[in-house]
């Protein structure tokens, strides 16, 4: 297969313990024109093994590469480079597609050629290891991405006008998915580039607000994804360090989406972010200790 029409990412790391699971979805797709690219980020258990025996019995590509570490992104990057399919599909390795995923969702990209990614709703896969009260928290804030947005047919579709929304800075800040719900184009990477490698707990949606500036996006009003809580995974891993991407993601909208938001985002960017207000702010704060 010279030119399959999508390409599967699969970022591993030390993931044996649901990656199986995650293989066995792809092997049960309806839709059988893909290949599976898997960045390994120098994986410790069993994942290495269970990649290699995928592949021997699998009946479409696989190729297994392996990065370095240097942070998630440096990871997904990494499989993004190794592609051929005209569309990219993300899979987590804790993550699961439901049977019709790439068909529905290359059937959305096929009868609507503006759109730049599609996405879907997704159902949940709960382990034991979660703190409920964590999880009732995170599913009142992000249990649905999409709250209050009307599909039609079936479908949502997001344009860039979504940026002048007053709600825009509200939770949840990710109003399209996690990177395993999403397809998007090849040729997205020669316009907007691949994911800030900076970036460890929002790179998903800043990538996707990048091509949202560009293209439409299609959210599929059907969960094609199951979405795995557990203790390991890098949301509950992130929320116990010290994690600056809030506030280099409002450096990035001031940089480059200020005239795209709503005026009362405008205002409260410039006033934080640019240079003028901050030093009259210091100028003013060293004459008040002066006179103190």
């Amino acid at each position: 297969m010279l030119n399959p029409k999508v390409s599967i990412c699969i970022p591993t790391y030390n993931g044996a313990d649901y990656l199986q699971e995650a293989l066995d979805s792809i092997s049960i797709q309806s839709f059988r024109d893909f290949e599976v690219i898997i960045s390994d980020d120098a994986s410790s258990d069993n994942t290495l093994k269970m990649v290699q025996a995928f592949k021997e019995h699998s009946r479409f590509p696989v190729y297994i590469f392996h990065n370095t570490p240097h942070g998630v992104g440096a990871n997904w990057n990494n499989s993004l480079k190794h592609i051929k399919g005209k569309y990219i599909k993300f899979l987590f390795q804790d993550d699961v597609m439901e049977k019709e995923c790439l068909h529905k969702m290359v059937k959305v990209m096929e009868t609507n050629t503006n759109i730049g990614l599609v996405a879907s709703k997704r159902s949940f896969i709960i382990e034991d290891n979660v703190n409920n009260n964590v999880t009732k928290e995170w599913f009142d804030k992000y249990g649905d991405l999409q709250k209050g947005y009307t599909p039609s047919d079936g479908v949502f579709i997001l344009t860039k006008d979504i940026f002048k929304s007053e709600i825009f800075m509200t939770d949840p800040k990710n109003k399209i998915g996690e990177p395993s719900t999403v397809l998007f184009r090849k040729s997205i990477l020669d316009e907007v580039g691949y994911f800030n490698e900076e970036l460890k707990q929002i790179l998903d949606y800043e990538y996707w607000y990048r091509i949202l500036k560009k293209h439409p996006i299609a959210i599929i009003n059907e969960p094609l994804i199951k979405f795995r809580l557990h203790q390991n995974q890098a949301t509950n891993v992130n929320r116990n360090q010290d994690i600056n991407d809030y506030k280099l993601y409002e450096q990035i909208l001031y940089k480059h989406y200020f005239k795209l938001l709503h005026p009362k985002i405008r205002k409260h960017l410039y006033l934080k972010h640019h240079p003028f207000p901050q030093f009259k702010k210091r100028v003013l704060n060293k004459i008040k200790r002066m006179l103190t």
